[in-house]
């Protein structure tokens, strides 16, 4: 699900900012950017954002700036007065045809050694940015269950209109064989008066039986009422606090196969369309399984 959230706080001359987004994903993917000083937070970061969501790609920008003496980098006089040396016989330079650079200068390798206190600077930062990932996270899931509460409402809706269908094909499906029998037996009569042959009334029942046979779906009716009685539940809050996005799909996919066989074994009109209806709700429940968590 999508969500964002961030947190700011200004600790002892630093200034923390640690924002975190959240988009729809199957699976769990994390993006963590860190400054290179601090890269050794990343697992800790991302072992606290798998403690929080199971799913969703989720991107984590940290950013700390410090308004102290102590962030300032040292220069490494040696190696400056290296490099100006080396520089300064270089025939242009010598006579005055070239100037040297200082801020080139400085960022030659070498020059600017970082804080001798780099150990400290990342305890600090851990402390600043690990309460701060913490917030983020708890505004980025108010924001997900908000959109958690309008994504359930369309998911009843679409398990409403399934059990709706559902119950048409139930109520229609005893008929179909009468209506068949009817059919049949008007064939049958209408062939007798043209060819004068006899039919055993055991072979009418005997036929009516493998055509009963072959479009029962009677089962899959069941199993599939069955799985809709356990989205309901899901919808309802009754698995708890554990994640639902995969169970939902896989529940989909198994609502999906028993509307496919119930469409492929009963040739009535009537319930083909209601079982097309049934399928195209499964699939969006397909859709919006991914999109929970």
């Amino acid at each position: 699900m999508t969500g964002y959230g961030d947190a700011s706080a200004h600790i002892d001359g630093c200034h923390y900012f640690v924002e975190v987004r959240s988009l729809n994903n199957k699976y769990f993917k994390a993006n963590i950017r860190l400054a290179e000083e601090y890269q050794g937070l990343e697992a800790e970061m991302e072992s606290r954002l798998r403690e929080r969501m199971s799913r969703g790609t989720l991107t984590v920008t940290a950013r700390c700036s410090e308004d102290t003496a102590s962030a300032a980098h040292e220069v490494n006089l040696g190696a400056l007065t290296s490099y100006i040396s080396q520089l300064q016989a270089v025939p242009q330079i010598a006579a005055g045809q070239l100037k040297l650079d200082v801020s080139a200068l400085l960022s030659l390798p070498g020059v600017l050694q970082p804080p001798a206190n780099e150990e400290d600077r990342v305890k600090r930062a851990r402390g600043g940015f690990i309460p701060l990932l913490d917030k983020a996270c708890d505004a980025l899931m108010a924001m997900r269950e908000r959109e958690g509460r309008t994504l359930v409402a369309d998911l009843e809706s679409h398990r409403k209109l399934i059990s709706d269908r559902l119950t048409e094909v139930t109520e229609r499906a005893p008929a179909v064989v009468a209506e068949y029998q009817s059919r049949l037996k008007t064939r049958i009569e209408a062939l007798l008066k043209e060819s004068q042959i006899a039919v055993e009334p055991g072979d009418l029942v005997r036929e009516i039986a493998i055509y009963a046979e072959r479009t029962d779906i009677a089962e899959e009716i069941k199993r599939l009422s069955a799985h809709l009685d356990q989205f309901r539940d899901m919808l309802g809050g009754k698995s708890g606090d554990k994640p639902i996005g995969r169970t939902l799909d896989f529940l989909a996919q198994e609502m999906l196969r028993e509307a496919n066989t119930i469409a492929s074994k009963s040739p009535d009109a009537a319930i083909s369309r209601a079982a097309v209806e049934i399928k195209g709700a499964i699939d969006r429940i397909k859709e919006q399984s991914a999109n929970i968590e």
